[in-house]
């Protein structure tokens, strides 16, 4: 795998069964050492050639298995390990020209040893709540090659 969270290899346009152009793929690392569960996932925004895409036109694909954003949010059980790269297919008509094309993708996730929240013992007579910060928020950015 690249050093960079955004994989050059992997990205290319995608096909239905009839052989039409439904969009296209990339792959991303999971820049963490430890690996985290598909819960712990706060999926970003992505950019490409400067146009945002809408979280609903992506899903995940981790260890075989296709995700949406609403499927990862509430599932604790799949494991997305640090040495195996996620491919995220975006549905977009026609998908890419080919040539050179600039992606800009962010995501972060919280850490297994700190919850997202927890109890604040500054005021016991009311139910005070401190929201951790997401850990690993990751932007990067890759001039890549469909052809």
């Amino acid at each position: 795998m690249e050093k960079q969270v955004i994989q050059s290899v992997g990205f290319r346009n995608t096909k239905n069964d009839k052989g039409e152009i439904t969009g296209f793929q990339f792959k991303v690392r999971l820049p963490y050492y430890r690996g985290i569960f598909l819960s712990q996932i706060r999926p970003g925004t992505l950019y490409v050639d400067g146009k945002k895409i809408d979280n609903d036109q992506i899903t995940w694909t981790i260890n075989g298995e296709e995700f949406t954003n609403e499927e990862m949010a509430v599932d604790f059980q799949t494991h997305w390990a640090t040495t195996k790269p996620a491919v995220l297919k975006v549905k977009l008509a026609g998908g890419l020209e080919q040539g050179y094309h600039d992606l800009k993708y962010g995501f972060c996730f919280t850490s297994s040893y700190m919850p997202p929240i927890i109890q604040s013992g500054l005021n016991p007579d009311k139910e005070s709540m401190v929201f951790m910060p997401e850990f690993g928020h990751h932007v990067n950015e890759r001039h890549l090659l469909i052809v």
